[in-house]
């Protein structure tokens, strides 16, 4: 595939790169991740009311921009590059993606309006454990005859204790069926916990539902939770990718100023290899993130009906989530390295990279994890044919 950005995606990183070089600084990170919410709400406006990047794919017809999934993976690598704290994640690419695949004509119009307003959303589905696939579900619902209830408990839910619109996934009771519910974060019996993680630039909650009740109409239309994590996997990947540049060029600029022997370090042969190291690292993984976008804009296009682009974008997704956690990984290691000891302390960012590579790492499986499930379905289209 012969890939490059369109002169209006290019228009969208430029102006992405400015905003978050002004907003998204070392001071304004260091001040957001100290607050429990996780961001700051003023900026959190900026985003959606000056940028509108919020609504960068949801569709015309619903109030948003209309634009496609490599625009949210411009955004999603600028954000990375310049470690944003806010709910975007969530609330994109989590809450928008499940609405848009799963949610009927009528359930998209009016949560995604809310969204466009302003409001923030996640999607709680794991039960727990090292599994990121549909199977972690473990809440249950049951339906009654004006009403369904739920119960249960979601645990690694991006932003859940912060998130004004959360969207869950439950099995019924009975059968097992696997079915997404929308609803506000208030709503009666559900508690929400914060959790606190090595990686203070993204906020983890626990979710708790006990005897929750919903209308009928809570329920979305599709459940198709795999393609919904996928998306979501490509989008991290995306901002992987970003972090893995940003580690990239603050390691050359401190080696190209740090002074050893009587000549700067940048200059040593080790010094140099282990920089391109990085350097290769961060363009296959950008390589790999624009490809699975692509699938994804496939996908949301209305193509999710097709078995081949379904599976394409699951084997998309795993490819880059798998490539990029490692990217992101080995050049923020990488990067530690070439500071040396200063690079753990408190004064620079090398650190926050650090931990937030590898809680992204983790998050919606590592490497090993997506490379095992890669391998599971090649051997299951092999079989197939």
């Amino acid at each position: 595939m012969e890939f490059a950005l369109t002169e209006e995606q290019l228009m969208i990183r430029e102006s992405a790169e400015g905003f978050l070089s002004a907003k998204s600084n070392s001071a304004a990170v260091r001040e957001a991740m100290a607050t429990e919410a996780g961001y700051d709400s003023a900026l959190w406006q900026s985003v959606c009311e000056e940028m509108f990047w919020h609504a960068v794919h949801i569709p015309e017809e619903y109030g948003g921009l209309g634009l496609g999934y490599v625009e949210v993976a411009v955004v999603m690598e600028q954000m990375g590059r310049r470690l944003l704290c806010s709910p975007y994640f969530a609330t994109v690419c989590l809450g928008v993606n499940a609405l848009l695949l799963a949610g009927n004509n009528a359930q998209k119009t009016k949560w995604c309006a809310e969204i466009v307003e302003g409001k923030t959303a996640t999607l709680a589905f794991s039960g727990g454990g090292r599994d990121w696939s549909p199977n972690s579900v473990t809440a249950q619902y049951s339906i009654g005859a004006e009403s369904i209830e739920l119960n249960g408990e979601f645990h690694y839910v991006v932003d859940g204790h912060s998130a004004e619109i959360l969207i869950v996934a439950a099995r019924d009771c009975e059968s097992g069926q696997l079915a997404l519910f929308v609803l506000p974060a208030d709503t009666n019996g559900v508690q929400r916990k914060w959790t606190p993680t090595m990686d203070q630039t993204r906020k983890l909650a626990t979710l708790s539902f006990d005897s929750v009740t919903l209308p009928r109409e809570s329920r979305l239309e599709g459940n198709d939770l795999g393609s919904i994590l996928d998306l979501a996997r490509i989008a991290l990947a995306a901002e992987q990718c970003g972090g893995a540049q940003a580690i990239l060029d603050q390691s050359v600029a401190y080696v190209q100023e740090r002074e050893q022997f009587g000549r700067t370090i940048a200059s040593f042969q080790s010094i140099k290899h282990k920089a391109a190291d990085m350097t290769l690292q961060a363009e296959v993984a950008r390589s790999a993130v624009y490809y699975g976008a692509c699938v994804a804009q496939e996908v949301l296009a209305g193509s999710d009906g097709d078995q081949h682009v379904a599976s394409e974008l699951s084997e998309a997704a795993s490819m880059a989530k798998a490539y990029c956690s490692d990217a992101y990984f080995f050049n923020a290691g990488s990067g530690l390295q070439m500071h040396g000891g200063v690079g753990f302390t408190w004064e620079y960012d090398v650190h926050l990279y650090f931990k937030r590579a590898k809680s992204s790492e983790s998050l919606l499986g590592d490497g090993a994890w997506n490379r095992e499930r890669l391998a599971s379905q090649l051997l299951d289209g092999e079989a197939a044919s």
